[in-house]
This record gives C-alpha cells, sequence and structure tokens, in this order.
C-alpha cells in the first residue's frame, strides 16, 4: 500500500510517499480503508518535533512513522476480541494514539471509532473527531450575551468554535491572519481582528477567550478578561503552556479571572455533538481543500503555515474509489 513516512522532525520535505506493507490489527483493533483524513495542527507539530511536547514517545527520532488522526473509511479486516464493527462498516474517529492516516490502510483500535452518519461523506465526517471535540468543550461555558474571542480561528477548530459559540448566543470576535478575516465573518464571527495589527489584549474584555495558539504572556491573557472571565489554551508554546499553568493559576486567585489549559478529551461522546449539528444543519463544515495522497507535504504545510480556511482533507483512496466528494452538509 501506499503511505507517507517520515524517520526525522522537520519540515514537510522530511516526509516521502512510499509502499509499504499493509499492517494487521491486533487485538481490539480494527483495519481501517482510509477514504479521508483531515489534517490538524497536532500533525505539522508531530512533523516538526516542536513544541517539545509534540516529541512525546519518540525524544529523537517520531514514535509514528506515518501521521494523521482523523481517518474516514470502511473497515477491512477486525482483530480478535472486535464486537461493534464487520467488514465493510462505514465509521470514523481521532486515531490519534496510533496515527496512521495518511496512508491507504491504517490500524484503529475500536473504541475510537464509531458509525458513519449516511449523512456525512467521508470527506465531512474525517474532519470532525479532533477539532469538533476542542470546539465542543471550549465553548461549552459561553453563554448568551457573553463576549467571547477565539484566537487562531480561521482553521479547523476555530471554524467550528466561532459556529458554537454563536449558536450559544455569545457576541463572538475572530483572530487570524488578514487572509482570514472574510473567512470568519462568513462562519459567523460578529467582529474579527487581524493579530499582526491589533492587540486583542488590549480590546473591551471578554467573558471567554479560546486561544488556539497561545504564545503571549500570562498578564496579557488577564488582561483580555472582564472580572469573573475564563481563559482557555490549547496550543502553543511550551513556555506558553507552563506559565498558564503555574502563573494563570496564582492571578486566577487573585484577580478572578480564571487562565488555565484546556486538556481537550477526544473520543466520539465529544465529536459526536458537532456531528448531529451538522446533520441538522446548524453547524456547517468548512473544507479549504481535498489532497491527494502524493501531496501530503503540502496539505500539512497549508495548515501549518496558517493558510488553512476552515479544515484540509487528504484522501489516499482517490483513485481507487473508497473515498467520495463533499456532500451537502458543507
Amino acid at each position: 500500500m501506499k503511505a507517507v513516512v517520515y524517520d526525522r522532525y522537520g519540515l514537510s520535505d522530511m516526509l516521502r510517499v512510499e509502499e509499504v506493507s499493509v499492517p494487521v490489527p491486533g487485538a481490539n483493533q480494527v483495519l481501517v480503508e482510509v477514504a479521508a483524513t483531515s489534517v490538524n495542527l497536532s500533525d505539522w507539530e508531530s512533523l516538526m518535533g516542536k513544541p517539545a511536547y509534540a516529541r512525546i514517545g519518540g525524544l529523537r527520532t517520531p514514535a509514528r512513522p506515518v501521521l494523521g488522526s482523523d481517518i474516514a473509511g470502511r473497515i477491512a479486516a477486525v482483530g480478535s476480541g472486535v464486537t461493534r464493527f464487520r467488514v465493510g462498516d462505514e465509521v470514523y474517529g481521532d486515531n490519534l494514539r496510533l496515527m496512521g492516516g495518511f496512508a491507504e490502510f491504517a490500524v484503529a483500535a475500536e473504541a475510537s471509532l464509531v458509525r458513519k452518519p449516511a449523512q456525512l461523506s467521508f470527506v465531512e465526517a474525517s474532519t470532525l473527531p479532533q477539532s469538533g471535540a476542542i470546539a465542543v468543550q471550549g465553548t461549552a461555558i459561553a453563554r448568551p450575551g457573553q463576549r467571547v474571542l477565539i484566537n487562531g480561528a480561521g482553521g479547523g477548530a476555530g471554524a467550528f468554535a466561532i459556529q458554537l459559540a454563536s449558536l450559544a448566543g455569545a457576541h463572538v470576535t475572530g483572530v487570524d491572519n488578514a487572509g482570514k478575516l472574510a473567512f470568519m465573518r462568513d462562519v459567523g464571527a460578529d467582529e474579527v481582528l487581524d493579530y499582526r495589527k491589533e492587540d486583542f489584549t488590549r480590546q473591551e474584555p471578554f467573558d471567554l477567550v479560546l486561544d488556539l495558539v497561545a504564545y503571549r504572556s500570562v498578564f496579557a491573557y488577564r488582561r483580555a478578561l472582564a472580572r469573573g472571565g475564563r481563559y482557555l489554551c490549547v496550543g502553543g508554546t511550551v513556555r506558553a503552556l507552563l506559565r498558564v499553568a503555574t502563573v494563570g493559576a496564582a492571578a486566577a486567585a487573585l484577580t478572578g479571572r480564571r487562565l488555565g489549559i484546556l486538556v481537550a478529551r477526544e473520543g466520539p461522546e465529544y465529536f459526536g455533538p458537532v456531528a448531529e449539528r451538522c446533520i441538522a444543519g446548524e453547524v456547517r463544515i468548512h473544507i479549504d481543500r481535498t489532497f491527494s495522497i502524493d501531496e501530503v507535504p503540502q496539505a500539512l504545510a497549508t495548515v501549518g503555515e496558517g493558510r488553512a480556511l476552515g479544515k484540509v482533507v487528504v484522501t489516499p483512496q482517490a483513485a481507487g474509489g473508497a473515498s467520495d466528494a463533499p456532500g451537502p452538509a458543507q
């Protein structure tokens, strides 16, 4: 089978397409014929080996030779102990612990997958597991009338978070680069800011800040919050995360402004609600572009360099027929 592999940390030129053996599922695992795999910032971080936490399990060399966690496809084989799926079932999920989605076949834990709703295409379903789970948990406390800011709102998780916060009745401000301002407005942001020109920490304070790309000081984040407000960061530099976890906790006790790290939980119970809202027409799936397996380096660079509007998807089986075109949920 074709797979995109790497054995050293670095830029996308570290990646190469190779013919490798089809993996064999172990106990409580299934083999998925991959129809679509969406690209997440975590894939870019794992490729680069930066921030340092991206090297967990593989300090000097990558722990997994094939990236890609958010997969959708058909069950091709089942390992011992599997009871929920049969060969031919259409499934999707976040395969973060095993990865392998940038290939024609991938092994995944049975527990990480659920059946794909018939109303969603493989491409659409692949966009939901990681980005949807982050958006759901990051906006769970949004309430009517609140001022909510999402930093890094023009990407996959950000586009979902804008919509979920808006549906909760909040006034939403999206922050990203200038090339994404129109996109964020189209998704549903009430206000948009170009981070290169405007400092969101010096705007009228917010009740909730969801930061997908933390890199500023804790004191700037505290300044961005109204009294009783909440700051949650998902990604960012190790230094920024450590400061939020330590200094941020102390600042919260003194000022009533809570700062913390959102450790987003993975699994169907967290991305399933987003899928239901997509099917109901309440949330839209925004797909910037689909790439072939040979174009995985370009797909990763598009996300890693901050150029993606919404989600980017790789379709490993594009020539073979397992993948499909986006349906009406787009």
